[in-house]
C-alpha cells in the first residue's frame, strides 16, 4: 500500500494552517485571549446586545463552545449579561469598558499578525485565498449529513 499525498488533503492542510495561526496568535496577539474569544468580542463590538446563540452563529461556534467562551469572558470581566427586557429567559451580552479596551488592543495586534500570516501571498492572492477559505468554511458550517452534501457523480 502506497502512502497518501497529504498535500492534496484539505483537512491536513487546514490543520497545518491552524497550527501556524495558533503559534502566531500566541506570540503576536495574546496568550490570555484566544482567537475564538476575540471573535466573540469582535461580534459584540459590531452588534452590541446580541444573545449568546446569535453570537455563536455569527462567529461559527457550537452551543457548548460558545457557552464556555462567554463564561470565560464574563469571569475575566470583559462582558456582562443583562436580561432581555422583552424575554426574561434570554440574556443579552455587552462588552464592559475593559472588554472594549481589550478588543481595541487586540485588533491592532491581529492586523499585524494577519500581515505576517498572509505574507507569502501577493495582495491579489490574499484576496482569492480568503475568499476560497471563507466559501469552504461557510459551506462546512451547513453540513449536517456530509453524504447528502456531495454532488452527484458525473
Amino acid at each position: 500500500m502506497a502512502a497518501v499525498d497529504l498535500s492534496t488533503h484539505p483537512g491536513h492542510l487546514a490543520r497545518r494552517l491552524q497550527q501556524a495561526h495558533y503559534l502566531l496568535w500566541n506570540t503576536m496577539v495574546s496568550e490570555e485571549i484566544t482567537s475564538p474569544q476575540f471573535a466573540v468580542l469582535n461580534a459584540l463590538v459590531a452588534e452590541p446586545g446580541l444573545d449568546q446563540r446569535t453570537v455563536g452563529e455569527r462567529v461559527g461556534l457550537d452551543r457548548s463552545t460558545i457557552a464556555e467562551v462567554i463564561s470565560r469572558l464574563g469571569r475575566r470581566g470583559l462582558l456582562d449579561k443583562v436580561r432581555d427586557p422583552q424575554d426574561g429567559r434570554r440574556s443579552l451580552l455587552r462588552l464592559t469598558e475593559d472588554g472594549t479596551r481589550t478588543h481595541r488592543k487586540l485588533t491592532v495586534r491581529t492586523a499585524r499578525m494577519n500581515q505576517i500570516f498572509l505574507a507569502p501571498l501577493s495582495a491579489e492572492e490574499q484576496t482569492v485565498f480568503l475568499d476560497l477559505i471563507r466559501r469552504v468554511s461557510d459551506a462546512a458550517e451547513g453540513l449536517r449529513n456530509p453524504a447528502e452534501s456531495l454532488p452527484a457523480p458525473r
